[in-house]
């Protein structure tokens, strides 16, 4: 009798081969296009782990240590530390959201602080998650390569209820692959933002009618009536793939400074 589970394994990892074979593409979008595609129970802690799996085959590349790494309220160095800790964990072994918050929460309690709520573990893993997996396409559609065959870039927002206006004026928008624009608005850009940046062609533009714009919009007014102005949210006006996270060590003892500092080098992939 056949393993249901293992089949579907093999199923799934057989459609997301053919889905990054398109282009180059990361977890959120795959996920998209599965749930598009029949696979409506599918979560990020089925994916994620699947394309763990997919990497350590040497089936796909995939980039995300130099995570641009966002959690609000927390400053303190080795609290900070633990959460990138805890992020890479999920990345790498494929530990769900539960698993995380447990983690944390087990940590933070004992280092004195409140423990984070679901919404606040849903927001810092979700946000930093999408993030790693950003820094990933950002590589591969910035490969000389890819860049000279696909140079224009579109952002794509998911278009639904839960869209900020900000993210629904940007939709569809195409800028040049070098325009300072992506230095602001490469997402995410908010927490739990879904937005992705597709790579496109000059025989896709010109079958699709698209143009290049050449100015950052200041505002706009949407399809509903609505007038925004377009700005990514607070803290998030930057590019993730080109911004590492690094704790602040100000205070702390040399020798400790230090050994984190070794420990980084050590971790830093070539």
């Amino acid at each position: 009798m056949f393993d249901q589970a293992q089949l579907r394994k093999g199923t799934l990892e057989g459609c997301i081969l053919k889905i990054i074979d398109r282009e180059p593409t990361y977890g959120y979008a795959i996920a998209t296009t599965l749930r598009d595609s029949g696979f409506a129970d599918l979560t990020e802690g089925t994916l994620y782990p699947l394309l763990l799996r997919l990497e350590r085959k040497g089936w796909i590349a995939a980039e995300y240590r130099a995570l641009a790494f966002t959690v609000s309220g927390y400053t303190k160095a080795q609290v900070l530390k633990k959460f990138y800790d805890e992020l890479l964990a999920a990345l790498e072994e494929g530990n769900s959201l539960a698993e995380f918050r447990e983690n944390m929460n087990d940590f933070l309690e004992a280092e004195g602080y409140e423990g984070i709520t679901p919404y606040q573990a849903e927001n810092i893993f979700r946000t930093n998650i999408q993030t790693a997996y950003n820094v990933g396409h950002y590589k591969r559609m910035t490969e000389p390569g890819v860049k000279a065959l696909r140079p224009y870039w579109q952002y794509d927002a998911v278009n639904d209820s839960k869209t900020r206006p900000s993210h629904l004026a940007m939709d569809g928008r195409v800028f040049m692959a070098d325009d300072p624009i992506w230095d602001t608005w490469f997402p995410p850009n908010g927490f739990k933002c879904r937005c992705t940046v597709k790579t496109l062609s000059k025989r896709q533009m010109e079958q699709r009618g698209l143009t290049v714009e050449t100015e950052a919009p200041r505002a706009a007014r949407l399809e509903d009536g609505r007038f925004v102005n377009i700005l990514p949210d607070p803290q998030f006006d930057t590019n993730p793939a080109k911004v590492r996270y690094q704790p602040d060590l100000t205070g702390y003892p040399e020798p400790l400074k230090k050994a984190y500092q070794e420990r980084e080098k050590g971790n830093t992939p070539p």
